[in-house]
C-alpha cells in the first residue's frame, strides 16, 4: 500500500534498497536444485555529514542557538551477501541477504569508531503453485540499519526490523479478476546510535538514548483486488487495517483502517496512470480519519529513459503520537546507456501532519550512475540529500544530512 511510500520519505528504505539491491549475476554461481546461489560481495565508502551524536560538539547547541548537528564521519561498509534462486511450478523459492558491518574511522569525528556495529538485510520470498489460479506467497523481510521506519522517531537511532507475511493471490475463472488477502506481523526494535545525547527535546521524541521505549508490534491484514476490464486497464482495490501496540509505554496504540478504489493502467502505449482514493480512520483511543489518495503517471519515453511521478496522501500509525498523515510529492528519472550505463535521480517532498501540533517537512534527492564493468562487476556512486524541519525543538527532527558514497559489488 501506500506505507512503503511514506516510510521511503524518511530515508529508510534508502539504506535498506542499497544493501538489498539484486547484484548482477555475473558467473555462474552454484547450483542448487533448479536453481542456482550467487555469492557476492560489496565494498562501499560512504562520507556521511550526519552518522549520529559520538562527542560533545554533536549535543551542544549552535553558537547561533540551533539545534546541535549529527556528527559526521567516512564510514566503510564490509557486505558479504547471497541470493539464491530457485524456480519451479510447485515451489518457488528466492532469497537475497546479506551481512553489513559499518566501520566508523574516526576521520572526522574522534570516538565514532566505539560506535561502529553490525548491520544486515534479507528478503524471503517463497510461492507454492505460482503458476495456479490459487497461489499461497510466503514472506519474510529483515532490516537492521541507521535508517529507522517511525516517521516520529528523528536521527541517529539503529532500528531492527522483520515482518513475517502470507499472501493468497486467486485468479478464479480466466485470470481477470484477481483477489489477494493478507496476514502480516511486523516488529520494529530501536537502539542509540552513539553515547551523546541532542539537547532541546521538548516532548523527548528525539532523545535517541531513550529510543527504544518505541519499540512495537504491528499486525496487518490486508486485501488487494483487481478486475481488468479491458485489457490494458483495471479497476483496483487495496484495503487494510493495521493493529499496533508498543512494547514499552511508547503509545498510543492505535487500529488503524484504510481502503482505496482506483484504476491502473495504460492510456497509451507510452503513458501509464495509477489513480486510487479513500478515506483512512484511527479506531483507536485518538481517533481521527481522512481522506486518503494516490495519483501517480509513468512515462516511457524511449525503452532507455523513463520518467515517474506522483503525489500520495497516506495515514499511518507512528509511536508518540498514535497516527500521522504523510503528504508527498514524488519523481524519478531513469536512463540506461549501452546497456551497461544506469543513471537515476529521485526526490520527494513530504509534508508529516501528527495528531496534535506536530508538523515535519523533509525533503529527500537521491541521484547516481550504476555502471557494469563485467557481467560480474558493477560499480555505482552517489549522492543523496535528507533536510528535515519540525515544529518539534530538537537535533534529531531538524537536521540537513548530506550523503557521497561509491560502491563495488563482485557477483559469481
Amino acid at each position: 500500500m501506500g506505507c512503503a511510500l511514506a516510510l521511503m520519505a524518511l530515508g529508510g528504505e534508502a539504506s535498506a534498497q542499497s544493501a538489498m539491491s539484486a547484484p548482477s549475476s555475473g558467473g555462474n554461481g552454484f547450483k542448487v536444485g533448479n536453481g542456482r546461489l550467487h555469492p557476492y560481495f560489496e565494498l562501499e565508502t560512504r562520507l556521511d555529514s550526519g552518522v549520529g551524536y559520538f562527542g560533545l560538539e554533536g549535543a551542544q547547541p549552535q553558537p547561533d542557538g540551533t539545534p546541535p548537528n549529527l556528527s559526521g564521519e567516512l564510514a566503510m561498509h564490509f557486505r558479504p551477501g547471497f541470493r539464491l534462486e530457485i524456480p519451479s511450478p510447485r515451489l518457488a523459492f528466492n532469497l537475497n541477504a546479506n551481512l553489513d558491518y559499518v566501520l566508523y574511522t574516526e576521520l572526522m569525528t574522534a570516538g565514532s569508531n566505539k560506535a561502529s556495529h553490525m548491520e544486515g538485510a534479507a528478503d524471503l520470498l517463497a510461492r507454492i503453485n505460482p503458476e495456479a489460479p490459487l497461489s499461497v506467497e510466503l514472506s519474510d523481510q529483515f532490516v537492521r540499519s541507521d535508517r529507522t521506519r517511525s516517521a516520529a522517531v528523528g536521527a541517529g537511532v539503529l532500528s531492527l526490523y522483520n515482518e513475517a507475511r502470507v499472501k493468497t493471490p486467486w485468479k478464479p475463472g480466466g485470470g481477470a479478476v484477481e483477489l489477494a488477502p493478507s496476514v502480516a506481523y511486523a516488529v520494529e526494535l530501536f537502539q542509540s546510535l552513539g553515547a551523546a545525547q541532542p539537547v532541546g527535546c521538548v516532548d523527548g521524541v528525539c532523545e535517541a538514548l531513550a529510543a527504544d521505549r518505541f519499540d512495537y508490534g504491528n499486525l496487518r491484514v490486508g486485501m488487494e483486488g483487481r478486475w481488468r476490464f479491458l485489457p490494458k486497464t483495471a479497476l483496483v482495490l487495496d484495503t487494510g487495517l493495521d493493529v499496533r501496540s508498543y512494547f514499552n509505554d511508547g503509545g498510543p496504540d492505535a487500529t488503524l483502517l484504510r481502503a482505496l478504489v482506483g484504476v491502473a493502467g495504460l492510456i497509451s502505449p507510452k503513458v501509464a496512470v495509477t489513480a486510487k482514493a479513500g478515506w483512512g480512520h484511527n479506531f483507536g483511543e485518538t481517533g481521527g480519519g481522512t481522506l486518503v489518495a494516490q495519483l501517480e503517471g509513468t512515462y516511457l519515453y524511449s525503452p532507455t529513459l523513463t520518467f515517474k511521478g506522483g503525489y500520495l496522501r497516506t495515514l499511518e500509525p507512528v509511536a508518540a503520537y498514535g497516527m500521522f498523515r504523510d503528504d508527498r510529492g514524488y519523481a524519478e528519472a531513469r536512463a540506461l546507456w549501452g546497456g551497461k550505463l544506469t543513471v537515476r535521480v529521485a526526490g520527494a517532498v513530504d509534508f508529516l501532519s501528527f495528531e496534535g501540533t506536530r508538523s515535519d517537512t523533509v525533503v529527500t534527492v537521491d541521484a547516481g550512475p550504476e555502471y557494469q564493468f563485467r557481467p560480474w562487476l558493477t560499480g555505482s556512486a552517489g549522492y543523496m540529500l535528507s533536510t528535515r524541519s519540525s515544529s518539534v525543538d530538537g537535533g534529531g527532527l531538524n537536521y540537513t544530512r548530506h550523503e557521497g558514497y561509491a560502491r563495488l559489488v563482485v557477483t559469481y
